[in-house]
């Protein structure tokens, strides 16, 4: 403890019935001592190892101080706890469990990489990398699952969903997106998810340019992403869920060939509006008797110009939608499939079902904020947006693994409750000891959850 406390402590005269000191001075104290759960997740993935083995080293061997692997957990573990900043590299220098999960002693002097490396690190990383390090991330994933479910999996189901990253300054590749009236790049995120399992577990995020359409790319990560999974999984069903900006030839063509279900939306159009005309006045004539808003739901066999005269079925939501103080408004939807399901069911509880996949992305945008993506050049920024993936990845092991209560928890309440946890290390020759604080509300749920990662009561 220091002596010196002029520069670390404030003084409450009146707060309470008599003065209050309070001082920064507790050597080898760290606000995160929670996150090595997250360790124990990653330990247990094997997520960091897998990607960072994919990265060449390119500096000279004599001079390297923070090894890449290093330099790669301490940007995501980092992220994992709210430091999304390489600024945030000064704050963290000396943090003990900050550098116990990058494998450092957690008291000593050796410090973390500063921001200055971890900038050089992030730029140096190339574009050949970046795709096996994203295909490392898949691969991990789907073995995982592979490992935890085996063969009671039936069918794996695929949603893919463009999201904005708006940016502000000079980015490479960033354009002004029309649809979302911001400059922006337009990033491409992929989940998949087991039988009748909700949670939906994210495998790729593809960083793409803002004036990219929401198709380009998505076949060639289906191809990749099918492959992987019918290695894994050989007898599995695949369906794949898309929005309107997938529904395209090729993707069609594509998934026929492949024998994969789909349930994809489509935009509206002349022809599909008059098919969808005789349930409309049906759904027009429920809403002004109910004065709520109503659907009906039918089908028809449609062919689009493109199509080269292929006919597919298309399932037909016929909605008035009625709002107070409005007039009523017609909402005709559309769904193209190559399942036989009733289209009620088909739309309800198969096609909306995807709708959840917008849960992950804002956990992705507010609770790790994915759309840092400030570097110059893009291909930093897609090691960013990997970076960040792979904390996420960590966090939806360590929901896995959470008691009941927490299963649905978002990142920012699973950091809050588990992660952000006061700490006093003690190191010895023998073992590193942390010191929680007695009154930790979730003491109990935080020692199933590290139960569950392999450890054990010492009494």
């Amino acid at each position: 403890m220091s002596n010196d406390i002029t520069g670390q402590s404030v003084l409450f005269p009146e707060l309470f019935n008599r003065p209050l000191v309070a001082q920064f001075d507790q050597a080898n104290g760290s606000s995160d001592g929670g996150a090595i759960l997250l360790k124990a997740c990653d330990e247990r993935l094997g997520l960091t190892q897998a990607i960072s083995d994919c990265m060449r080293e390119w500096r000279q061997p004599g001079k390297v101080e923070h090894e890449l692997e290093a330099l790669f957990r301490q940007r995501v573990f980092g992220i994992a706890c709210g430091y999304v900043d390489c600024n945030d590299a000064a704050r963290l220098a000396q943090d003990p469990i900050q550098k116990l999960l990058v494998g450092r002693d957690a008291v000593g002097d050796d410090s973390l990489a500063s921001q200055p490396t971890l900038s050089r690190f992030e730029n140096a990383v190339s574009r050949k990398e970046l795709y096996r390090m994203s295909a490392a991330l898949a691969d991990t994933v789907i073995e995982r699952h592979r490992q935890r479910l085996g063969k009671r999996v039936k069918r794996i189901t695929i949603d893919l969903d463009p999201t904005d990253d708006p940016t502000h300054g000079g980015q490479q590749l960033t354009f002004f997106n029309a649809y979302y009236d911001t400059w922006c790049y337009l990033p491409t995120a992929g989940f998949v998810s087991f039988n009748k399992e909700p949670d939906q577990y994210l495998f790729c995020y593809v960083l793409r340019p803002g004036n990219a359409t929401a198709g380009v790319g998505a076949v060639a990560i289906l191809k990749r992403t099918v492959e992987r999974l019918r290695a894994a999984f050989p007898k599995v069903k695949i369906r794949v869920r898309l929005d309107g900006g997938f529904a395209f030839p090729e993707m069609f063509t594509f998934l026929e060939a492949a024998r994969i279900e789909y349930v994809i939306s489509m935009a509206k159009n002349s022809v599909l509006k008059a098919f969808a005309e005789p349930l409309m006045k049906q759904a027009r004539r429920l809403s002004r008797a109910s004065k709520q808003t109503e659907h009906v739901y039918g089908e028809c066999l449609y062919s689009a110009g493109k199509w080269k005269n292929r006919h597919r079925r298309v399932i037909i939501k016929a909605e008035v939608v009625r709002a107070p103080e409005r007039d009523p408004k017609d909402n005709p939807r559309f769904v193209v499939t190559n399942l036989r399901t009733a289209p009620r069911k088909l739309y309800e509880r198969i096609y909306c079902a995807r709708g959840e996949i917008e849960n992950r992305i804002k956990e992705l945008h507010h609770g790790l904020e994915i759309d840092r993506t400030s570097c110059t050049d893009f291909w930093p920024n897609q090691l960013r947006c990997l970076m960040t993936a792979a904390a996420y990845v960590i966090f939806q092991e360590l929901r896995l693994v959470a008691p009941d209560a927490c299963k649905r928890a978002q990142v920012g309440t699973l950091r809050e409750r588990f992660i952000k946890l006061g700490v006093w290390v003690q190191e010895s020759v023998r073992r590193i000891v942390l010191h929680f604080p007695e009154t930790f509300p979730f003491s109990e749920e935080w020692r199933q959850i590290a139960g569950r990662l392999g450890a054990y009561n010492t009494g």
